[in-house]
């Protein structure tokens, strides 16, 4: 079978391989890298909860991540257009997959939307630590008045038109002008801010506290099956494997590219965005004589603003924490509008700004209406409708696809093929995975992502 070099005739795409690498790590590395991680391992023991998670890490990226990747790549488009060709080929009719397609389509929109949110409040959080007002909060109890007053029922709305707003422009640049270009200069810094706060608070009273709390391994913490819930469940969240994000970036790729090696450098990379913001948080609440007790927004527009107000310096690693928190933020954003955007261009053949356009208006006005409930929105979004898209793309690839066709796209440009290992784990045992966190997620209090 004959293989073009480049994604379809007159379709953008990834002008480097460390472009897409770097996209796709934008994509994976966000909020459940910075504000949730620290906390599941502070909560699940430290060093003990680290040995599930990067077994999962390793089992999802050598599986689902290259999956993803490769089903875009062999498509040419997003998940409505990959699910209607995986049909097509197992039996002759594209419809049906077509409208399974949607699923993650609708759900990465309605994340997006969600995120849109959050990032209003990051971008408050970036003007109040440049201008200084955040480090005039005078305590605790301030700034939970402050974090209420944003995440209220329009309590944001120019600040969360302006997030919005800056990722649609990103997006109406196009893949290579737009996307790529943005993740070589925001990923970097993003690592650079990161290592740089990690170095500061290692120079604090009794970081290594901290250090110790995160090095501490207990054989007997492995016995508890929920430390390995969640373990699943973050490693599965946090690459970014829904059906949508890695899948429609991949379908930007070269035939030429060795999509393993990519998924592995995705991987690598994600995982080290954690363990920076763990290496960042946990000793710093230690420095406080602090536990790191929970994670999501209050971690991060709260207790963390509070934390840093004490502390030498405090007004410069405010800016730099929050900056780096956007970078992340923003990458992931323009991830999740991604697919949606793309198909609308697909489906009604509208030029790539027009349809920016239509779903960033739809982007304003739900996300305007859902600011006092964009809790339990994104709750819906994670815990239902991600693990859904994620279970049916890698049912699409691996099952209806066929062994035949998916390991001819997986080995493309590869010198050696993937050993005989691959196609059962990701057939079998992946597939599993991606079912239990859908099944298990919708059972737990609050999911276990």
């Amino acid at each position: 079978m004959q293989h073009s070099d480049t994604p379809k005739a007159g379709r953008d795409s990834f002008a480097s391989r460390w472009g897409f690498i770097l996209a796709c790590i934008g994509s994976a590395v966000g909020m459940g890298n910075i504000w949730l991680f620290p906390a599941r391992v502070a909560a699940y023991g430290g060093g003990t909860f680290l040995i599930p998670y990067l077994l999962f890490v390793l089992l999802i990226g050598s599986t689902g991540v290259i999956g993803e990747m490769s089903f875009g790549r062999a498509a040419g488009a997003g998940p409505a257009d990959a699910f209607a060709m995986a049909t097509e080929r197992r039996f002759g009719q594209k419809m049906p997959g077509r409208v399974l397609g949607m699923i993650p389509v609708l759900g990465s929109l309605a994340l997006a939307i969600g995120y849109s949110v959050v990032m209003g409040w990051i971008f408050k959080y970036v003007w109040g630590a440049v201008s200084g007002s955040l480090m005039a909060v005078e305590n605790l109890d301030g700034y939970i008045n402050l974090f209420n007053g944003t995440a209220s029922a329009w309590g944001n709305n120019i600040w969360q038109v302006a997030a919005l707003l800056t990722a649609l422009v990103v997006m109406a640049f196009g893949i290579g002008a737009g996307i790529e270009k943005v993740n070589k200069v925001m990923m970097p810094l993003f690592y650079f801010m990161f290592v740089g706060l990690a170095v500061y608070v290692a120079f604090l009273p009794g970081a290594a506290d901290g250090y110790r709390y995160i090095l501490t391994f207990d054989p007997q913490g492995l016995m508890d099956p929920m430390v390995w819930v969640y373990a699943m469940g973050q490693a599965f969240f946090s690459l970014s494997v829904a059906g949508n994000g890695t899948l429609i970036y991949g379908s930007y790729l070269s035939k030429k590219e060795n999509v393993p090696s990519s998924a592995k450098m995705v991987a690598i990379f994600d995982t080290t965005a954690a363990l920076l913001a763990a290496l960042v948080i946990i000793p710093a609440m230690a420095t406080a004589g602090q536990q790191l007790t929970s994670g999501g927004p209050g971690l991060m527009f709260i207790f963390l603003p509070n934390l840093f107000r004490g502390m030498p310096g405090g007004s410069v690693i405010m800016i730099i924490f929050f900056v780096a928190v956007l970078f992340a933020g923003i990458t992931s954003l323009v991830n999740l509008f991604e697919a949606p955007t793309a198909t609308v261009q697909e489906l009604f053949r509208l030029k790539r700004p027009v349809a920016v356009a239509v779903i960033g208006v739809i982007g304003i006005v739900v996300g305007l209406a859902i600011q006092g409930i964009v809790s339990n929105w994104m709750d819906v979004c994670s815990i239902y409708i991600c693990p859904i898209g994620a279970f049916l793309a890698a049912v699409m690839f691996f099952w209806v696809c066929g062994k035949d066709y998916c390991l001819e796209q997986v080995n493309l440009s590869r010198s050696k093929p993937l050993g005989a290992w691959f196609y059962p784990l990701a057939k079998y045992v992946f597939c599993g995975v991606a079912l239990i966190v859908l099944v298990v997620g919708a059972l737990t209090p609050g999911g276990i992502g």
